[in-house]
């Protein structure tokens, strides 16, 4: 018996870890000379030809049905291709959304001209999504979300704002979570979903400057928008329970605990090096391993889930919020780590990305829910709330 099997634990097929060889030998040559600190930016890097490479390959919207130009294969090989990605720190920011969660919300929820307009250009690697999600006065509270789409004789007429909307300046589409009837104080009711071609008059996209220098988060604004009836996704009013389960996808990847990995990499490299070995760094080391060793199980038990057709929105959601404060604890406890010592033998690449980390980790807990939201949905899940 495998010992994974005696504990219970999930693992990924063998067809499946059969990709994981392909996928190294073609990532190691493709950032080779790409330096640890750009490398760190991964889902937020974006690379359209790079995109264009692995839609080439077959290795985008591999789980979304060979008719729509898709792989049919199961999530758990896009799992092992998203934590390939991850940690060799691949510019994965161009197709990242409408891979991951835009691509399979079509087609759960869309209609089949939907399907067979947006998924094809998807999976090729052409096609890119943003999330229209959060709001200034919203943030995580998405049931408060203000942009509202009236029906009209010619389908939607969208205004408002969204914000954190990640490549939005870049990207040819968002799927919007809006109101479509009543007020927002009527929470989750009268919600629904739109896909919102970005090329549009009316739509004025205004790229956030971050504190690392990056400009992937936008504002984006929505001056009496004309959408065609065809945007709406699946039922008007179903947009609370289509987001969650959108969520899911979202919340659950490798993304989730592999934020910081690139970082960790180069820190390990330096540790095993004459100059940087100590015992403490490596008991520190151990620690961190050890708690990202049963969030990777725990997050594979998530993706079982969703092969099996199950909705694993709680699931998810503890997976998140326990991934993301380990990917928050390496920066700083490897800022602690190297300046208890004398850094004059610290190389400098290893600095620079963790600089770089150290300036965005505090992100890490807000995108995809903040803590509060998560561990309320954790609490209701459990019957503790």
């Amino acid at each position: 018996m495998n010992a994974l099997d005696s504990l219970g634990l999930t693992r990924i097929p063998a067809e499946d870890e059969a990709l994981r060889a392909p996928v190294r030998a073609f990532l190691a040559e493709a950032v080779r000379a790409i330096p640890a600190h750009i490398r760190a930016r991964s889902w937020s890097g974006f690379d359209r030809e790079f995109s264009l490479e692995l839609g080439r390959r077959g290795w985008l919207g591999i789980t979304l049905p060979k008719e729509y130009g898709g792989g049919g294969r199961s999530p758990y090989a896009r799992y092992v291709l998203v934590e390939e990605f991850l940690n060799f720190g691949a510019p994965v920011g161009a197709h990242w959304i409408a891979d991951r969660q835009s691509g399979p919300l079509i087609l759960k929820f869309g209609s089949e001209a939907q399907k067979r307009f947006y998924l094809p250009p998807i999976c090729r690697g052409e096609s890119f999504f943003c999330i229209g999600m959060s709001e200034p006065d919203a943030g995580s509270d998405l049931a408060s979300v203000r942009t509202r789409a009236v029906r009209t004789d010619a389908g939607w007429t969208l205004t408002g704002q969204k914000i954190w909307t990640s490549n939005a300046q870049a990207s040819q589409y968002m799927i919007a979570l809006v109101r479509t009837s009543g007020e927002a104080g009527d929470r989750q009711k009268g919600l629904s979903q739109l896909i919102v071609d970005l090329s549009l008059p009316g739509i004025t996209v205004r790229p956030i400057t971050d504190l690392a220098g990056d400009s992937n988060f936008c504002e984006v604004f929505f001056d009496q928008v004309q959408l065609g009836a065809d945007a709406l996704i699946g039922e008007e009013g179903k947009g609370w329970e289509q987001v969650t389960a959108e969520l899911a996808f979202e919340r659950s990847g490798p993304e989730r605990l592999y934020s910081s990995i690139v970082l960790f990499d180069q820190w390990l490299a330096y540790i095993r090096t004459p100059a940087g070995r100590r015992p403490e760094s490596l008991r520190l080391a151990g620690k961190i391993i050890s708690q990202l060793a049963p969030l990777r199980a725990m997050s594979i038990a998530v993706t079982e889930k969703l092969v099996s057709g199950g909705s694993p929105v709680v699931e998810a959601a503890l997976v998140k919020d326990l991934g993301t404060t380990v990917e928050q604890l390496i920066p700083a406890a490897i800022a602690d780590d190297l300046f208890s010592r004398e850094l004059q033998n610290a190389p400098l690449e290893l600095l620079l990305t963790l600089n770089y980390v150290t300036q965005v980790a505090p992100t890490y807990s807000l995108r995809g829910g903040t803590r509060d939201i998560l561990r309320g949905m954790i609490a209701r899940g459990l019957g503790l709330r």
